[in-house]
């Protein structure tokens, strides 16, 4: 058995890592794994392929911001890209983000249709039911249930700078997506399942699974002798993801609270107030597990998320989660292991953070260990891909 998953990231970042971990899971059930994604990739078990090469990605980069075109240019790539999948001929192709300026997804998407392949498509966003955003919330929008256009998120990703292409683009979207007749829809939280079910792509059998993370790399390190600290991690920092209230929130801690933020830019760090420590984009699991050790509270301030594996990871090496109620974020946490509080509330923030401060994270870390180990080990979460993919292929 074949299975072909398609990325932006191949072992890279979270969908990156997830994808990876899939396949490896596929791979110790005599499967074999193939894995094309559009740009970054590390070392991994999958075969991987590269979907067309750094400046097509930079040429759909330019049609995406002048003209609000993502996901239609790529043609000669994508051509390419069907040219090997007719060569391995998977017997399941297992769609993830299918955005990020590397597809052409109508082309795709008429090969998908005309091969009668059983497609799985992981949601980790709400890119694919929108005429432009990938996370409608941060506007309130609810256009994308009936018919987009005069889109208010044309300067969030994928940002448009000269034209408003929305309406269009969720006409071509839905032609495109609801041509295949044997697809599965898998969102990864209970929240974007809800809004699947009022999109076009209702129609189409859905389960939910949630992320998995590697709990044998995620674990809790040594403790150093230092001072409280909280941190945040992303892979991208911008309003979106809190970046302007942990800037906020640096003015409201006491000098005995250390603040790190991990994932930023060179730019960023250097416009970071004094009391926040910036740590650069890292790939290295190992150093991820070690900042997340070394934490005592976590803190996900994000205005846009689905389920965020950052929350896993967290709690995977003791370490309690504070997140804002956003999207699917919450889905992770309980009462033993994190807090929910309203987004930007920064007063309720500096009050948990306290609590934590005084009943110390002692009294949390065994409860986030194991709430990682019964929900959120990937053998667990990727096996049920294997057995949904059983299923699939048993229906013929």
């Amino acid at each position: 058995m074949r299975l072909l998953q398609i990325n932006v990231t191949a072992n890279s970042g979270s969908t990156g890592r997830i994808a990876e971990g899939i396949g490896e899971a596929a791979m110790a059930q005599d499967w074999e794994s193939y894995i094309a994604y559009g740009r970054h990739a590390n070392p991994g078990k999958s075969r991987y392929i590269r979907i067309g090469n750094d400046w097509s990605v930079r040429w759909h980069g330019i049609e995406s911001r002048l003209l609000d075109r993502h996901g239609l240019a790529s043609r000669i790539a994508t051509k390419e890209l069907i040219r090997q999948m007719e060569s391995i001929n998977p017997d399941i192709v297992h769609l993830h983000n299918i955005h990020g300026y590397y597809i052409n997804y109508p082309l795709l998407f008429d090969y998908l249709r005309q091969s009668g392949k059983p497609v799985v498509w992981t949601l980790h966003d709400c890119w694919s039911f929108t005429g432009h955003c990938a996370h409608f919330v941060t506007a309130g929008c609810t256009k994308w249930q009936s018919e987009c256009g005069d889109c208010p998120l044309l300067s969030a990703y994928p940002k448009s700078i000269l034209l408003d292409r929305s309406k269009k683009n969720y006409a071509d979207k839905r032609k495109a997506f609801t041509s295949v007749s044997n697809m599965t829809i898998v969102p990864v939280s209970n929240w974007i399942d809800g809004y699947l079910h009022k999109s076009f792509l209702r129609n189409y059998p859905s389960t939910v699974i949630h992320n998995g993370i590697d709990t044998g790399a995620f674990k809790p390190h040594e403790e150093k002798g230092k001072r409280f600290t909280v941190i945040g991690v992303s892979g991208v920092w911008d309003k979106s993801k809190g970046l302007d209230d942990f800037v906020e929130l640096a003015g409201m801690l006491p000098d005995d609270v250390n603040m790190k933020l991990v994932g930023v830019t060179c730019r960023q760090k250097e416009k970071l107030p004094g009391n926040i420590t910036g740590i650069e984009h890292t790939e290295s699991i190992d150093e991820l597990a070690e900042i997340y050790s070394e934490a005592d509270l976590f803190l996900n301030l994000t205005y846009a998320d689905t389920f965020p594996t950052t929350n896993l990871e967290a709690l995977a090496c003791g370490t309690p989660v504070l997140t804002y109620d956003t999207g699917g974020s919450p889905e992770a946490v309980t009462k033993e292991t994190g807090f929910i509080v309203p987004q930007g509330d920064l007063r309720s923030v500096m009050e948990i953070i306290r609590k934590v401060k005084d009943e110390g994270k002692s009294h949390y870390s065994e409860a986030c260990r194991r709430r990682a180990l019964e929900n959120f080990r990937k053998e667990d979460r990727f096996n049920d891909y294997i057995k949904l993919y059983e299923r699939i292929m048993a229906k013929g």
